[in-house]
């Protein structure tokens, strides 16, 4: 009986096989998710000849021409073709789902009616098929839409309505069927379009070669196979055999259509074994087991359960015969929803950092802020900005050229590009998506690059994105003021308490620290953007003197500026530690004036670019003639001009002494402290910071990083004044020239070194300042001679063996507690 129960089970299911092939083949293009089965076969794939009783039409225009610009210009990327079939066909489906709506009667449907886009795929007959559940076409459409390069039965459905006085909005979402069909024709030599119009008695089928220049239409000789829709079916060429592969096409789907509104599903195969039994075998079996149910039932009953066993042993010892089965199952390739299109109040904070993750590569680092909105006017489109929290992975080459946007172009749910420059280089950090209805949807990227209306949406892009970086600070600045506000509290005596706990708690500002990462991003737009260049001066911050390593905007400068104060003070260097040692900042301290410290390569060029903020002037502190307008500027007049002339026999012999180590040598205008002198640079030149970083760049020669140095004295300093006693006087006899003593000259080339440094520049000659300073030192130390000593001759030594070092570093048994081990151990017993 076990061996009859196996048998009937192997048959059963070799039953259940057969009975799955034949409902697959009668009912393919119904086929749910579920998986079935089919006898993998390998059809004869007969030469291309049309069918008899096919009507065959010329195709209008120069088609010739046309299908060689869409093929060789129109598009330059092949795999383009699967984003506009996939994009006609959710046209095909938008014009169903409103015409079921309008109207009902004509247009039927019920629930088991799905609005679908189905792909296969045979690598047998190197064949891929779209088909949709959409409008789809009579016979008369087939010929007009299809036989004439870029008309758009859609398009004259659109306008037909608008005729009419229907201004729905659905109407707006259907696109056109015109050029972008003719981009099949990148990697097909035939493309057939199987077509049935719900109001139409027979489906008929459109075909036509590539290079062709007519077309036939008759007739489908399958029949009805579909309730309604559209099935394109590509005879692939040999170079195109990479789109039969089932990853390459989930890819190019979801990428380009994984927001269109209607279920993708691909239909991919894979090739199993199973356990088969011959016929033949089968019957003799049958027969057997007739013969042995006709016997005597004593004689059944007497055989043993070990003959049974022996019998099933024998029948498992068979080889078993296999056979490969293909697998059909179907895969939804766009489960994600464009959230773009729905109400903002309705999306939680989750779904819009889910989506920000899925735009940014899957990165798990959430979204700083972001900005959800519908601009409208003469261009209507919808969008999505995000403000990344760390500095994308791009950015650590440093060169923000080759940096690529990060925002994607849709039209009507249908990615058109990735790459496009949506916004400036300098907002190239920025994620998010535009959807525009109104955008042309078949045509090559560099085309679309030049509309007038990508203009208008770029334009109103980066104005969005430059708000929401100030939206993101303004709230950032809120939100730690009030935390630090809840910080103290004032006590019953009126005295401000500071509650330990809550500063630990004290929320740090997020902007400042989002800016650590962008601020070369905001300068590089100061520089580029000038229309913009008010707005993100605004969102600028900076060190300064007086901020205690805090950043603060421009505007908290202004608000801290004196009464007198009419300009923005700024300085340069590598740090703001080194800024803040800068002896050109003593006056200011003296006045209290706050003082900007530029710490970033960019901040130069940007401050040059800019050069003031709300009509307050910039004011390099390292260049000459900065004076303070709250002193008495007639007093200061009489006394520039009083130490001119004191000075001038000083002046004229320092210019002549340091050649054109400076330009120019003069008495200083204002105040320089306790400092000897100073090296400024002149208004229209490179100031110390920025020779310095031009001077690192490659290719820049001498004369291109070259400052205008200005020398520039303090008369109120003695070293000064001491100077002044030992140059040539102003009468010297020509014919009995005064020389300097050699020290006086050393001192003056000192003090030009000296005043170099002060204004940040290096020295000129290293190798004389430090002959020099061994003058000193020898003058110092009041040496005679700097002749070497002779050099010591030490006495022989004996060599003696080092002592061996006995801590090895390893264990002692000082390191152990024996006390700790307790007195249960013997160790004589060990």
């Amino acid at each position: 009986m076990k061996v009859f129960h196996l048998l009937s089970l192997q048959v059963l299911s070799l039953f259940l096989i057969n009975a799955n092939i034949f409902l697959v083949r009668a009912q393919d293009d119904d086929a749910d998710d579920e998986d079935v089965s089919v006898e993998a076969t390998a059809p004869v794939v007969p030469e291309y000849t049309p069918p008899e009783g096919a009507e065959t039409f010329a195709f209008e225009a120069e088609v010739n021409r046309m299908l060689d610009i869409v093929v060789n210009s129109l598009y330059q990327n092949k795999d383009v073709f699967l984003r506009e079939l996939i994009s006609n066909a959710a046209d095909a489906l938008d014009k169903f789902r409103y015409l079921s709506l309008t109207e009902p009667e004509t247009y039927k449907t019920d629930d088991a009616d799905s609005l679908e886009i189905n792909i296969e795929y045979d690598s047998v007959n190197k064949t891929l098929t779209i088909r949709d559940t959409g409008i789809g076409m009579t016979k008369e459409q087939l010929i007009e839409n299809l036989g004439t390069v870029a008309r758009s039965g859609t398009t004259k459905f659109v306008e037909a309505l608008k005729e009419a006085g229907n201004k729905d909005a659905a109407v707006d979402q259907i696109g056109q069927f015109g050029v972008g069909f003719y981009s099949s024709f990148l990697v097909s030599n035939r493309v057939t379009v199987a077509s049935k119009h719900p109001i139409s008695p027979k489906q008929y089928v459109w075909e036509s070669t590539n290079g062709a220049s007519d077309f036939v239409v008759f007739d489908d000789p399958r029949g009805d196979t579909m309730k309604r829709g559209t099935e394109i079916t590509l005879h692939l060429r040999d170079d195109a055999s990479a789109y039969l592969n089932p990853s390459n096409l989930r890819s190019l789907a979801t990428h380009y259509s994984e927001f269109v509104t209607h279920p993708i599903r691909l239909r991919t195969t894979s090739t199993m074994e199973v356990e088969v039994e011959d016929e033949e075998e089968d019957a003799g079996k049958d027969e057997k087991k007739d013969d042995v149910e006709d016997l005597d039932d004593e004689k059944n009953e007497e055989k043993t359960e070990e003959d049974d066993d022996l019998e099933i042993k024998d029948e498992e010892s068979k080889p078993k015969k296999m056979k490969e089965v293909t697998t059909y199952s179907w895969d939804t390739l766009n489960n994600n929803k464009a959230i773009w299109t729905r109400d903002k109040d309705t999306i939680t904070d989750d779904e819009y950092q889910g989506f920000f993750h899925l735009i940014n590569d899957g990165d798990n680092e959430n979204a700083t802020s972001w900005s959800h909105f519908n601009a409208e006017g003469n261009v209507n489109f919808r969008s999505i900005l995000y403000l990344p929290t760390n500095k994308p992975a791009a950015y650590q080459m440093g060169n923000i050229d080759t940096i690529k946007g990060a925002v994607r172009l849709y039209v009507r749910r249908v990615l058109i590009g990735d790459e496009f420059e949506l916004l400036p280089r300098y907002l190239s950090f920025v994620k998010g998506i535009v959807d525009s209805d109104e955008l042309p949807l078949n045509v090559n990227r560099e085309t679309l690059q030049e509309s007038k209306i990508l203009k208008v949406i770029k334009k109103k892009l980066t104005r969005k994105a430059i708000e929401l970086v100030r939206d993101f600070a303004k709230k950032s600045a809120d939100e730690a003021k009030k935390s630090s506000e809840d910080e103290a509290e004032i006590s019953p005596d009126g005295e401000v308490d500071v509650d330990t706990k809550k500063k630990d708690e004290v929320k740090e500002d997020k902007y400042l620290k989002w800016y650590e990462n962008f601020s070369p991003n905001i300068k590089y737009g100061v520089i580029e953007d000038e229309p913009n260049r008010g707005k993100l001066m605004k969102l600028l911050r900076f060190q300064t003197s007086k901020s205690d390593g805090k950043l603060i905007s421009l505007a908290e400068y202004v608000e801290n500026m004196k009464d007198w104060q009419d300009d923005i003070y700024v300085l340069g260097g590598t740090s703001a530690e080194e800024i803040s040692q800068s002896p050109l900042l003593e006056s200011f301290r003296e006045k209290d004036v706050e003082v900007i410290y530029m710490t970033e390569t960019i901040d130069e060029y940007m401050v040059k670019h800019a050069r003031d903020y709300e009509r307050k002037k910039f004011v390099d502190v390292s260049a000459e003639g900065v004076k303070f307008k709250d002193e008495d500027q007639d007093l200061l007049k009489r006394r520039e001009k009083a130490y001119q002339n004191k000075f001038k026999p000083l002046t004229k012999w320092l210019k002549k002494l340091y050649g054109s180590t400076v330009l120019r040598v003069q008495v200083a205008k204002r105040s320089l402290g306790s400092i000897p002198a100073v090296v400024s640079s002149s208004d229209f030149g490179n100031s110390a910071n920025m020779e310095r970083i031009m001077r690192a760049q490659a290719f820049q020669s001498d004369d291109t990083r070259m400052s205008f140095r200005i020398f520039e004295l303090n008369p109120r300093h003695p070293l000064v004044v001491k100077l002044l006693e030992g140059c040539p006087p102003e009468d010297a006899d020509e014919d009995k020239p005064f020389e300097p003593s050699q020290e006086t000259i050393d001192s003056a080339w000192i003090l030009h070194d000296m005043a170099m440094l002060n204004g940040g520049y290096p020295i000129s000659d290293p190798i004389a300042h430090n002959k020099r300073l061994t003058k000193v030192l020898q003058k110092r130390f009041e040496l005679d001679s700097l002749d070497l000593e002779p050099a010591i001759d030490p006495p022989v030594e004996e060599d003696e063996p080092p002592e061996p070092d006995m801590d090895f570093g390893g264990l002692n048994m000082d390191d152990f507690d024996m006390g700790s081990l307790g007195d249960d151990i013997d160790l004589d017993s060990l």
